[in-house]
């Protein structure tokens, strides 16, 4: 009789899952960070001019859109006509005041004096409605205003 006995062959060892739960919070922390939401859904057509002189905006100041176009497949209910579209809803010329009064509400007091308004008008609006905008802005003192396009050769709005 030994005194040690053999071990015998008890095959492969389990898998260790202690690591897993540090794992899926990695991943998780990792997608909430790197996503981006959507801020509006468009119901209006949004086909951007393009222009050969662009410049970014600087992402630290805050901005404020406003579409502007026609309604868009599923929204003809509306009109065949450019209307404006505030956040994710269709607005009046009249409600352009309380929107942009609305922002700047939001916004913490020193930041109010560099809100932007962007405008982002497809290329098929007529300029009325885009002048009547800057009325209703310049009576709410929104002056810093800013046209929104694409990134390309100026000729080709012409077509």
């Amino acid at each position: 009789m030994s005194k040690f006995k053999k071990k015998k062959d008890g095959g492969t060892p389990p898998i260790s899952t202690a690591s897993l739960p540090d794992i899926v919070f990695m991943l998780l922390f990792f997608f909430m960070v790197a996503t981006v939401m959507r801020e509006n859904s468009l119901k209006i057509q949004n086909a951007l001019p393009v222009a050969n002189q662009v410049e970014k905006l600087d992402k630290k100041n805050p901005v404020s859109y406003i579409y502007m176009g026609k309604p868009s497949s599923g929204y003809e209910k509306f009109g065949t006509e450019a209307r404006l579209q505030l956040n994710d809803q269709f607005a009046n010329l009249n409600e352009v005041g309380a929107f942009i009064s609305a922002e700047r509400a939001a916004l913490r007091e020193e930041l109010i004096p560099f809100l932007t308004v962007a405008l982002k008008v497809d290329r098929d609006a007529n300029m009325g409605i885009v002048g009547d905008v800057k009325q209703e802005l310049r009576k709410v003192n929104a002056l810093k205003i800013n046209y929104t396009t694409g990134v390309g050769d100026a000729m080709t709005n012409m077509k």
